[in-house]
């Protein structure tokens, strides 16, 4: 049984060990260990999640069985007006496969039609097998960028977009 529960300031840390335990299997084959930690440090320490959340951003934790396998973080209304920003969605590893993924887009897709927006937007490293995942659930590829992350570090991302139409 899938349960996704909405996080508050002082359930982040949740996000910050699920993140330790999904990153490094995510990105060995396409960054660096020292661009994995950076990058781990700088998006996901306790203080950044928390100011996120009291800032408007939406963590969302899925638990299969009780114990907790994944995470999202959005954003209403961003970039523009009408769009939702994924900013973050991460299965474990051993749980990848089997619809953890798809549950937690499902809810993203609910939450716009609840706040009334038309269109989820993310980024994806050009590199990750997720690319996959966002083209069979019918996200479009509208665009590609590389982000200047500091510290020599660059991500280089695919733009998607899945627009939403109201029946």
């Amino acid at each position: 049984m899938k349960e996704i529960d909405q996080l508050g300031t002082d359930d982040v840390f949740i996000v910050n060990h699920l993140a330790k335990q999904i990153w490094p299997d995510t990105f060995k084959d396409i960054l660096s260990k020292g661009q994995i930690d950076y990058m781990l440090d700088w998006m996901y320490n306790i203080n950044t999640l928390q100011e996120q959340v009291q800032t408007g951003h939406l963590y969302y934790l899925i638990k299969s069985e009780g114990m907790p396998v994944g995470f999202m973080g959005l954003e209403p209304n961003f970039p523009d007006a009408g769009y939702l920003r994924m900013h973050k969605i991460y299965v474990l590893p051993e749980m990848q496969g089997k619809g953890i993924g798809r549950a937690l887009l499902n809810h993203a897709i609910d939450l716009c039609f609840d706040l009334d927006l038309v269109s989820i937007h993310l980024n994806v490293n050009r590199f990750n097998k997720a690319v996959g995942f966002y083209k069979k659930t019918g996200f479009n590829l509208i665009g590609e960028e590389n982000i200047d992350i500091g510290k020599g570090y660059l991500m280089e991302d695919f733009i998607f977009e899945l627009p939403l139409i109201k029946s």
